[in-house]
């Protein structure tokens, strides 16, 4: 979270706000509570305290604090899905693009905010609701990903999206681990060592209509 949200979310309790700051500011302080206590001790009177806002005011925005979660669940998933398309679309050079992705997942494990324990290590994961967004969420990315394993190497769909689901996995276990661990692989190298073990599995397969394709064939 950036010092300007850090500043909203302790705002005194009775300044009013337009309804979407409001409501941003809700959501960067339930993310710090949910991060640090995860969800099932977190209390609404937490999140209201930390937003600085009374809990009549937290549920005119939000019912419960499992439709909390969820908005905030459903933000960062999104933002993980844009950050894998978007790496998948910055280049045509594939071993620059699979760099680029795995930078994403990354990216996003090492964002200070803690947002991808909500995804990826949440203790709410026998929640149909929740466990359908996670799912769905790495389903989106892998797909993105199949997209264009599928167009260059011309590859039956599902052989594709195997391969993505399995880059999509390694890529996100593969970042939580270096976290977990301290990062004490420096990020540059870390991140060229699963480039290196990735991409000279996915550069097994020629890309289709190449020569190397061709006498395949």
């Amino acid at each position: 979270m950036s010092a300007t949200e850090q500043t909203e979310a302790v705002r005194p309790k009775g300044t009013r706000l337009p309804r979407r700051a409001r409501r941003n500011q809700l959501l960067g302080a339930a993310q710090e509570v949910f991060v640090a206590q995860g969800y099932h001790a977190a209390a609404m009177d937490d999140i209201a305290e930390r937003a600085g806002v009374s809990k009549p005011v937290l549920y005119q925005h939000f019912p419960g604090k499992l439709e909390l979660y969820l908005a905030l669940l459903d933000q960062h998933c999104e933002s993980l899905l844009h950050s894998v398309r978007t790496a998948l679309a910055s280049t045509s050079d594939n071993k620059q693009r699979v760099a680029a992705t795995m930078d994403a997942y990354f990216a996003y494990v090492e964002d200070e905010g803690g947002a991808f324990r909500l995804v990826f290590e949440s203790d709410l994961t026998n929640e149909p609701a929740v466990r359908e967004r996670v799912d769905r969420v790495a389903l989106q990315c892998a797909e993105a990903i199949c997209e264009v394993i599928a167009e260059d190497t011309g590859l039956p769909r599902d052989e594709s999206m195997l391969l993505a689901v399995g880059l999509g996995a390694v890529s996100q276990v593969v970042a939580r681990y270096w976290v977990a661990d301290g990062r004490k692989v420096d990020r540059e190298r870390a991140l060229g060592l699963l480039t290196s073990l990735t991409w000279r599995g996915i550069a097994g397969f020629p890309l289709h209509g190449s020569e190397q394709d061709a006498g395949d064939a």
